[in-house]
């Protein structure tokens, strides 16, 4: 018998999670009344099994409710590839050029030594060169067109997505008919939303359009920002998605993906009359003229429909409609035309009046369309410009003509922007620089210990790595996100609660907030966590209402909405740059349309010779001596939810014993794991995860020691360990994965004795977690549950539990 040591980084838990995203060409019935059977209907056990997955289909559709085997519910392959360019060589040249930025020299002299190396023929002779080719090849998607009248540059988006619906790759991911999606928990099928496509506002518009046409629906992005790499240039990109298609696809870079459809214009402040109502109504006559002429192609559209031969050369009939607006609040304000922050009803969702912003619980009624069109008939009625105003004002609206669009609602399309509202808003904004002045106040010592803390929390996947965190004042929304997970944590045992009670409510406000959040952030939602979303919202509404400081913004206040539009919705150079930008763009979509052709053919071709040796195309053997490739990485198999990675030398268990004389976990090393493997390996329930997982357990890592905390699944019940050896052990000719580590108790843990160490199979290991002292309490530890949403909602679990 010999062990392998596994001192490794690399210990994942990995499963597949596969969505069946099919062209929606069955035939079948619904109930009678057209509806959907309700989601929640109990039926029997034995008639389904756990984790099913049931489609209830739009009743426009025809086609009947189906349910998958878990395992079953997955998606299909891509298509053939073209090739625009003379050859492989002129595009791979022209791609690089593009991708690195390379000066006119730099190229003329790339292209030199390529005629030089007489690889392939090779047609380009310099700069104008690659222009020119990129013109010729632009004919596969609709180029950038300019209106002069106040300089706007936009793309056809009708144009756009008629390219995806015609593409044989991107137009089969598809999805024309609304579904209602439910899981088998072995009582009843439980709802679950996690596309636009799963939820009621895509329901409800392929209701009101003809059963044979099919729903187009598109999201709309705008934010003004800089372009830090064109200098302190300010920019005003309009970028689309298509909610048709699967989020892994329309929120992805490549085609299918995110597309800058136009570059609005920015009206510069005039010192002299900025901030007057003359001016404003100025700049927001400007910003929707702009975003109308962007609308343009699909008015008229919405009203009448439109066909088109889609990839399989069947001819749907299309309505498109504006499903999802996002943006910051300040944009919101100006798409829905109200007078913002200084009006009486400042939020564009719904009428709540300015003084009661902080107040979510309270229900108030809602902006709609129809209404919004009402009151500015009236308006117009009007015969003095005082009388149309003060109609206007009773609702804070301006003017408007936003409804070009048929079906589109502009005050339903608003949506949630977690990222401007939380994440850069309420707790960046508000919060943050609140618990930063209790922090100074209490000196120095305070700030250096919330430092220290933040310096000892190990490098962890995806989360911001901070020495200093008190003095943060301006940063990115992810590491405010990242800050917020793990502040309760550093402060807790920093105010005290009867010396400090403002302080120490602004904490119990933050962790309610971060609760909150990791709602905000999940990816699936279902009936119980839209459920327990909103009740974390009310207990932080709850708190801050108890609190001194006003809460009373429209940040705070639109958090109401959120769980409502999960529900209904889930370098050049310094002159011409906008034009430049949107031609970069247009060039980087071509490239990601050709790079995905090609990528697609090397597949087939690795497909057909079965092997990667045997192909001729040297292009494809250049990462076969890669260092970085992990040669003794284990995949994980149907009987294994792990792999273990960079396996070390064989070793003895005297050497292993040896290895550690003063740690009392690895006293009778031999004779602990002789009688752990004569008890055999239990079977235990292991919940699925929804990622990969890394675990650490080594003694370097970062240029510190890392040995990983995780969820173990006993016969009793879930604890908590610490890894300290990961190794198999061989049997004759079988491998079983074991660690050795210590177990925990539950949220506030205390550490055992190091004799208490005890193997556990590496089969038993749930999930890994971040657990931290507290440097308060000796031997006590804190479960940082807010590391991720999994975590978040695995804790949820077990303290139900």
């Amino acid at each position: 018998m010999q062990a392998i040591n596994n001192d490794s980084e690399d210990d994942d838990l990995d499963f597949d999670n596969q969505i069946d995203y099919q062209h929606d060409a069955d035939v079948g019935q619904t109930d009678s009344d057209g509806d959907p059977p309700p989601s929640g209907t109990a039926l029997p056990a034995p008639q389904h099994n756990i984790d099913d997955i049931k489609v209830e289909y739009h009743p426009n559709s025809g086609i009947p409710t189906k349910v998958y085997h878990f395992e079953d519910y997955g998606h299909g392959p891509g298509a053939p590839p073209a090739q625009l360019f003379r050859t492989r060589i002129n595009f791979e040249v022209a791609e690089l050029a593009h991708n690195t930025g390379l000066s006119h020299e730099q190229l003329d002299w790339l292209i030199h030594l390529i005629h030089c190396s007489r690889i392939e023929l090779f047609t380009l002779k310099n700069c104008k060169d690659v222009r020119d080719t990129w013109d010729a090849v632009s004919f596969k998607m609709t180029p950038v067109c300019v209106d002069q009248t106040f300089p706007l540059f936009h793309h056809s988006l009708w144009d756009w997505v008629t390219d995806l619906l015609q593409d044989p790759q991107v137009g089969l991911n598809f999805i024309f008919n609304v579904q209602r999606l439910s899981k088998f928990n072995g009582e009843k099928f439980v709802r679950f939303i996690h596309e636009p496509w799963n939820a009621n506002a895509f329901w409800e518009f392929q209701l009101k359009i003809p059963p044979d046409a099919k729903p187009l629906t598109f999201i709309l992005y705008a934010d003004k920002a800089k372009l830090s790499p064109f200098g302190r240039v300010k920019g005003y990109p309009i970028v689309t998605r298509c909610a048709n298609l699967p989020i892994a696809i329309h929120n992805g870079e490549g085609l299918g993906g995110g597309r800058i459809v136009g570059w609005l214009p920015i009206v510069k402040e005039d010192k002299q009359h900025s901030g007057k109502p003359a001016f404003v109504n100025f700049k927001n006559a400007v910003w929707h003229a702009s975003f109308l002429k962007i609308l343009e192609c699909l008015a008229l559209l919405s009203w009448f429909s439109s066909a088109i031969k889609c990839w399989d050369n069947i001819i749907c009939v299309f309505y498109p409609i504006v499903l999802i607006l996002s943006a910051d609040y300040e944009e919101q304000a100006v798409m829905a035309l109200i007078r913002g922050l200084m009006g009486k009803f400042p939020c564009p969702i719904c009428l709540v009046p300015h003084d009661e912003l902080s107040n979510t619980l309270k229900v108030f009624p809602l902006h709609t369309c129809t209404g919004t069109k009402a009151l500015l008939a009236r308006a117009r009625e009007s015969t003095t410009l005082d009388a149309r105003e003060q109609i206007l004002s009773s609702q804070s609206l301006r003017d408007s003509s936003f409804g070009v669009m048929e079906h589109t609602d502009v005050h339903r399309a608003l949506s949630h922007d977690k990222l401007h509202f939380n994440d850069e808003g309420l707790f960046s904004d508000h919060e943050w620089p609140e618990l930063q002045n209790w922090v100074e106040c209490l000196g120095r010592q305070a700030t250096v210990q919330i430092d220290s803390f933040f310096q000892s929390i190990p490098h962890w996947r995806n989360l911001n790595h901070f020495d200093q965190v008190i003095s943060v004042s301006f940063s990115d929304g992810t590491k405010y996100e990242d800050i917020s997970k793990l502040i309760v944590f550093a402060v807790h045992n920093v105010f005290d609660c009867d010396m400090d009670p403002e302080a120490y409510l602004l904490l119990c406000c933050i962790r309610s907030y971060v609760e909150f959040n990791m709602y905000a952030s999940l990816e699936v939602h279902t009936e119980d966590t839209i459920k327990n979303g909103q009740e974390a919202l009310s207990k932080l509404t709850e708190l801050m209402d108890i609190s001194e400081k006003s809460w009373n913004f429209p940040k705070k206040h639109l958090s109401a909405h959120l769980f409502d539009d999960i529900e209904a919705k889930d370098c050049t150079n310094f002159k011409n740059f906008a034009e430049q930008i949107l031609r970069h763009n247009h060039d980087s979509l071509i490239a990601e349309y050709i790079r995905n052709k090609l990528d697609h053919l090397d597949t087939q071709n690795l497909s057909i010779s079965g092997n990667l040796e045997d192909q001729p195309d040297t292009a494809l053997q250049e990462t076969d001596d890669s260092d970085d490739i992990d040669v003794d990485l284990t995949e994980p198999t149907e009987a294994q939810h792990f792999s273990l990675g960079s396996k070390q030398a064989a070793m003895s268990f005297t050497l292993i014993e040896a290895g550690s004389p003063d740690n009392p976990a690895f006293e009778r090393f031999q004779i602990k794991l002789n009688d752990f493997l004569n008890c055999a390996f239990a079977a235990n329930s292991i919940p699925f995860p929804v990622s990969t997982d890394y675990l650490q357990c080594t003694p370097m890592f970062h240029g510190s020691p890392r040995y990983d905390c995780v969820i173990l699944q006993t016969n009793t019940g879930i604890i908590f360990g610490k890894l300290m050896l990961i190794f198999t052990c061989t049997v004759g000719d079988v491998q079983y994965p074991v660690t050795l580590d210590k177990d925990f108790q539950f949220w506030r843990i205390k550490r055992k004795p190091r004799a208490s160490a005890e193997f556990f199979s590496v089969h038993s290991i749930v999930w890994c977690c971040m657990i931290v002292e507290d440097v308060s309490r000796p031997d006590e530890f804190l479960i940082v549950d807010t590391i991720d949403t999994d975590m978040f909602l695995r804790m949820q679990d077990i303290h139900s539990q």
